[in-house]
């Protein structure tokens, strides 16, 4: 008999007609939000951002710059997966500060850390650093996924929509943010006749290399 795991992973598909007659439970939903937030990130620095939308008519107007795509209006929920624009030394010293009061330290005797991050992002430079941020989202979105199945919770990773427009409708550059990725989240269809097609997978000897 296959772990449970691969069952939840075997059962998820990417729903296209979600059932907007079925809505997501409160602890269930609090269950999907705790999972985004214990999410791993680079650094510990989380510079991220999720923005539910719950407004009919927000839903609409976004929906209109993401090909007319009916998850977005249909699901039970919908997120989108931002990240933070201001990632810089003062985004750093409250993370700093932050770790420090969680964990009961002197903020002094952790500075050090905060500087060295500080350096990398230096480094790196500011069209890096969104792109470094984007992949942080998409650790979330694969955490946001795999809870999902769990729970038996139909989940849709969407890349296609216009960010700008989405970022414009939402007002998320007053908000230093960006929108990355759109997760339609429910319950399929019956109608969704993709959830009955067997998954298109390589063989684990085409892509494992053991060295």
């Amino acid at each position: 008999m296959k772990h449970q795991i691969l069952k939840d992973l075997n059962w998820r598909y990417a729903t296209k007609k979600y059932d907007s007659t079925k809505q997501i439970s409160n602890e269930d939903w609090q269950i999907i939000l705790e999972s985004l937030r214990l999410t791993p990130t680079s650094y510990g620095l989380y510079p991220l951002h999720f923005i539910e939308v719950e407004s009919e008519e927000l839903r609409s107007q976004l929906r209109e710059k993401a090909w007319g795509q009916s998850q977005i209006t249909d699901a039970s929920k919908i997120l989108i997966l931002c990240i933070k624009t201001d990632v810089n030394a003062a985004y750093i010293d409250q993370h700093i500060l932050r770790t420090a009061k969680i964990r009961n330290q002197d903020p002094e005797k952790i500075k050090g850390y905060g500087e060295f991050v500080k350096k990398q992002l230096i480094l790196k430079g500011e069209e890096e650093i969104v792109r470094w941020n984007e992949k942080q989202a998409y650790i979330a979105l694969g955490q946001l996924m795999h809870t999902c199945a769990s729970l038996k919770i139909d989940a849709t990773p969407m890349e296609g929509f216009e960010p700008e427009s989405f970022d414009e409708i939402l007002g998320l550059k007053e908000k230093n943010l960006k929108s990355v990725l759109v997760c339609a989240i429910g319950y399929r269809s019956e109608e969704d006749g993709n959830q009955h097609l067997p998954k298109i997978r390589k063989d684990l000897d085409e892509i494992i290399e053991v060295l």
